[in-house]
């Protein structure tokens, strides 16, 4: 296999150690390089071990002693699962975080032999179910089973077709297949409709020309149906069908899934730590150069994104609906590429604006990104998959929050909840919460703020201290923020959209006894009069925009009193949520201080009510 050029880090060791962080340490470990050893025992389990302290181990010497783990695997035989998935995630970390181009190509050969490996453990009869779980899924020579949208499956089907096979549970879905399949086969009904044992499999297999050929012919005639393709996504979803993808050796699996790398970033010294990185400083730096990239490249782009992250059970609504002529692509150094998309002007969200993006480590794909903003407001999600954590993650994250506020002007960054480990066992486990704390951010609720402020005294009077689970657990109740502006500290702090989605709710009872087009139709024609706009030569996104941010802003009680120009910025911003970049909306609203007011106005009220 080819590579690009190969250079390594100008950093240098810190003293003579090499030195061990992870997202839940609050202290940093250090331990001098590791000796040379002639052997490495006889377990294998054991020789996956010390191949998994390899991920710690950076500066001199470090990598020759990683090579010559390497080499020991040569002619390794796996005998139980567990052992192998250990094995070929560590391998894909020191492909991402390699110690030198040697490291790179004994990964990168070791990795080859995996679905072998997979095929001697089948063929023993071991258990295959341990390749399941989302955590370990998409390794070569192994399959996933999932009950994909209609989107996923189509997109599936267009590139991987032979891979793929329906997988029915005739008892289960008898109902929802009689009531489907007879747009398809002709017949059916006269069995289906009046018969309770009606062999729904046997007319469909019969109909496709063998069971072998069910999904492709399923998919075939979903492509035909007259409907749109939100009607097809519909009709499709119902069915609640689960789909097998026989990876194999696809470029698909995590074992193999590469991104272009036109050259490949090797470490001679410690990964950078938690405690190195500093949001201000990143903010304060310069611009980043960002390229935006054709729409045939972002395409591209896109079908390797949609691949990594549907290997590993992952379905976004920003990978599943992406924008390929809004893919912005950024090298922000240490071989890491960010790419970062929107979403065409008909998938957008009715307030919010969406964003979506991937981090790619010399060539290979370690973290995904959500941001949905509304004026300089941003809730990011940030994902880092498992085989990868003990890498660089808050650097990479300060990257990716320094790109979010270059692309949409945000300068108010929230973590929802569940990222803190409100009801998510593993981020509270790994004490998630310090990651953020540690970065800057602060708890949006005054009363988590003082348990905060006090559980770092406590850290800091008594060396030792772990802080109890509990806590951590009610740490986790609210957001957390980081504000980039000081005096707008605390604005967003309480703002919920889904509280404005309630007012609209109970203003559609209230008014309009429940009927959403009678609501839909007189808001929109009132509003239209009260902001002095003329619709006709509006697009059918820019209506829709139009029509959606109207309910909001009929909640208004002093709308009509706005200046012209407020109405027509007002405006300016409605007929910006359908423009080619969603990035265009959010700044216009960033520019209208009223209509930001009485956002956060009736956010308040409705969660007082």
């Amino acid at each position: 296999m080819a590579f690009g050029a190969v250079r390594t880090a100008g950093t240098e060791m810190i003293g003579p150690v090499a030195c061990i962080w992870s997202v839940g340490d609050l202290a940093l470990h250090c331990r001098p390089p590791p000796k040379r050893t002639k052997t490495m025992g006889h377990s294998l389990a054991a020789q996956v071990a010390r191949l998994e302290q390899c991920r710690h181990q950076y500066g001199p010497e470090s990598a020759a002693y990683v090579e010559k783990i390497l080499d020991a695997f040569t002619n390794a035989h796996f005998r139980e699962p567990e052992t192998l998935i250990r094995f070929h995630d560590a391998l894909l970390f020191l492909r991402a975080f390699p110690q030198s181009a040697t490291v790179v190509k004994r990964t990168e050969s070791l990795l080859a032999s995996i679905s072998q490996q997979v095929l001697r453990l089948r063929e023993s009869g071991a258990e295959m179910d341990v390749f399941e779980p989302e955590a370990v899924s998409g390794i070569a020579g192994t399959s996933i089973e999932e009950s994909f949208t209609y989107e996923v499956a189509r997109w599936l089907w267009q590139h991987y077709p032979a891979q793929l096979h329906a997988d029915w549970d005739e008892e289960e879905q008898r109902s929802r297949l009689g009531a489907t399949l007879p747009r398809f086969v002709p017949l059916l009904e006269d069995d289906a409709l009046v018969e309770a044992d009606t062999p729904i499999l046997s007319w469909l297999s019969a109909a496709a020309g063998g069971e072998a050929h069910d999904f492709d012919w399923l998919m075939r005639q979903f492509e035909s149906l007259p409907l749109t393709f939100a009607q097809k996504s519909e009709l499709y979803d119902s069915l609640g069908l689960f789909v097998r993808w026989d990876l194999e050796d696809t470029p698909a699996t995590r074992t193999f899934g590469r991104f272009p790398a036109s050259e490949i970033f090797c470490h001679d010294a410690a990964l950078i730590r938690r405690n190195e990185v500093s949001l201000s400083k990143e903010f304060s730096a310069p611009p980043l150069p960002m390229k935006k990239l054709a729409a045939k490249e972002g395409l591209r782009v896109l079908d390797l994104v949609r691949a990594a992250l549907t290997v590993r059970g992952r379905e976004l609504y920003g990978t599943t609906r992406a924008d390929a002529n809004s893919v912005y692509q950024c090298d922000v150094g240490r071989g890491v590429t960010i790419y970062l998309w929107g979403l065409p002007p008909d998938r957008r969200l009715p307030l919010r604006a969406y964003h979506c993006g991937l981090t790619v480590k010399n060539g290979l794909p370690i973290n995904y990104i959500e941001g949905i903003s509304l004026f300089e407001w941003m809730e990011v999600g940030f994902n880092t998959f498992y085989a990868y954590r003990d890498g660089e993650t808050a650097w990479i994250y300060a990257k990716a929050l320094k790109l979010l506020h270059q692309l949409a002007g945000v300068s108010c960054f929230s973590v929802y909840p569940y990222q803190l480990g409100k009801d998510n066992e593993e981020a509270l486990q790994s004490g998630a919460f310090w990651f953020y704390r540690k970065l800057g951010f602060r708890p949006g609720r005054p009363d988590l703020l003082a348990l905060t402020l006090e559980e770092e005294k406590k850290i800091i009077a008594r060396p030792g201290y772990r802080v109890p689970v509990r806590t951590l657990s009610k740490l986790a109740e609210h957001h957390v923020f980081y504000d980039l502006d000081s005096a707008a500290v605390g604005r967003w702090d309480t703002f919920s959209t889904r509280s404005i989605g309630l007012a609209v709710q109970q203003h559609m009872a209230a008014k309009f006894h429940g009927d959403v087009k009678q609501m839909r139709a007189a808001i929109s024609a009132d509003m239209a009069t009260t902001l002095g706009a003329t619709l006709h030569d509006w697009n059918p996104q820019e209506l829709a925009a139009f029509e959606n941010i109207s309910l909001v802003l009929a909640l208004v009680p002093d709308i009509s009193q706005w200046s012209v120009a407020e109405k027509q910025l007002a405006l300016e911003a409605i007929r910006a949520k359908a423009a080619p970049e969603e990035s265009r909306y959010l700044r216009v609203l960033q520019n209208h201080a009223r209509l930001r007011d009485a956002f956060l106005q009736l956010s308040s009220e409705h969660v007082k009510a």
